[in-house]
């Protein structure tokens, strides 16, 4: 009798157990199961042109960042200064508009500055669920290839920039920079 009362109370211990880890977790420093892995595909409008459908091959093809924002996200305003400062540094960004009004996004984009390359429109949150978004704003930092490097959720921060993204960044670029002079020196060999 004792011992089936003993098999409830240690079940629930055990959940309250985890349910109390899970808390104390910072959702900013869960692992995201993409990183290493192709970005994922989609086909989504423009934002600046509906009749323009953008792919994840409009992301590829050099170092880049991927940012997920929205107009009513107010950290992603806050970050904002932040990516221009990328944008103006040589860094391209391409961006999806997260679950947002066209015109909003675009009214926003039209009175302040615009980082971004290229905008994918994904207001259903679609692209959004397939690239693991957990909430506004994200970033990727892609490498030329199309794999995802980092991720983070939430703002950008100038420290975070200093310590992890920025040196990611050149040292991607330094990898496809190596990749490209071995290529060109088995082209010169295999012509000589």
């Amino acid at each position: 009798m004792k011992l089936r009362m003993l098999i409830p109370l240690a079940a629930t211990a055990a959940l309250l157990g985890l349910l109390f880890v899970g808390l104390g977790m910072n959702s900013r420093d869960l692992p995201s199961p993409l990183v290493g892995k192709p970005a994922p595909p989609f086909t989504l409008e423009s934002l600046e042109d509906a009749e323009r459908f953008l792919t994840e091959q409009d992301f590829i093809g050099e170092v880049a960042l991927v940012n997920v924002w929205a107009t009513w996200c107010g950290t992603c305003r806050s970050e904002k200064p932040l990516l221009m400062e990328l944008a103006r540094g040589g860094i391209p960004i391409h961006a999806f508009n997260y679950r947002d009004e066209r015109e909003a996004a675009l009214r926003y984009l039209s009175v302040s500055d615009n980082p971004y390359r290229t905008i994918a429109y994904d207001p259903k949150g679609d692209a959004g669920i397939d690239w693991g978004v957990y909430a506004t704003p994200e970033t990727y930092v892609l490498d030329a290839e199309g794999v995802i490097r980092y991720k983070r959720i939430g703002p950008l921060t100038r420290q975070l920039l200093l310590d992890e993204v920025l040196p990611l960044v050149e040292q991607l670029r330094a990898e496809t920079l190596r990749e490209e002079q071995h290529r060109n020196e088995a082209r010169r060999g295999a012509q000589s």
